[in-house]
């Protein structure tokens, strides 16, 4: 498999932004669903998905979750490989069984994770690593049967579970995503300014090198065909 063809389960509420990160990060055929617009995927000829960002929360009363982890839910018991990404990480954990809540804080900005363990979605990354975060909810308990991958002074940054993987921060984010977000946040403004100036050439350059976990799970992906991800 040179190219995998890929479901992309939009949640964001700017979708441009979005889309725009994820095309130009995973290599891949996308099919996108922009789920908040009750766009759903139909069937499961996929060769894994991919579970966006959000500003809702897993524990929220919207009319697009419901529909969207059921599909999620199947997809996984096809056995197609999955990414989740903020969001998309704390609905993969909740889908199996995991604790997602709210902090009662924002962790925003460029932030350093530790690896736990050595995961292949993190292959070629330092054991501690720069990327951007921006989340107010959780995972504060693991599904059962996963495993912690990452994390910081804030939580749980990673875990895997068989092919399922969730990462809390936003790998994908450019310079200029990760203002736009800042700036969109209920928060004092000195806080937002000073997340704002550190949005630097510098501080993304060093956060790159997290985009490696895409090329990591597009490989993955190619190697191991899903089980069972016909409609039959």
């Amino acid at each position: 498999m040179s190219r995998p063809r890929l479901a992309l389960v939009n949640a964001s509420h700017a979708a441009q932004n979005t889309r725009r990160n994820f095309r130009r990060e995973l290599d891949a055929d996308l099919v996108e669903f922009h789920v908040v617009d009750e766009q759903y995927p139909e069937g499961f000829d996929y060769d894994g998905f991919v579970v966006t960002g959000s500003r809702s929360s897993v524990y929220w009363d919207e009319p697009w979750y419901e529909p969207t982890t059921e599909w999620v839910r199947e997809a996984i018991d096809r056995g197609l490989p999955a990414l989740g990404i903020c969001f998309g990480h704390q609905l993969l954990a909740d889908v199996l069984g995991g604790t997602v809540e709210d902090m009662g804080e924002y962790e925003l900005g460029y932030r350093t994770v530790e690896q736990v363990g050595a995961d292949p979605v993190f292959d070629g990354v330092g054991e501690e690593f720069l990327v951007f975060t921006t989340h107010s909810d959780a995972v504060t308990e693991l599904p059962p049967g996963a495993e912690l991958i990452a994390e910081n002074d804030y939580g749980v940054h990673g875990f895997r579970k068989g092919g399922v993987v969730g990462v809390q921060a936003h790998p994908e984010y450019d310079q200029r995503t990760a203002e736009a977000v800042t700036r969109g946040k209920d928060l004092p403004d000195e806080r937002i300014e000073a997340v704002c100036a550190d949005i630097t050439d510098e501080s993304y350059a060093a956060a790159c090198e997290s985009k490696q976990v895409f090329e990591n799970f597009l490989q993955r992906v190619r190697t191991e065909a899903p089980a069972a991800a016909s409609d039959d």
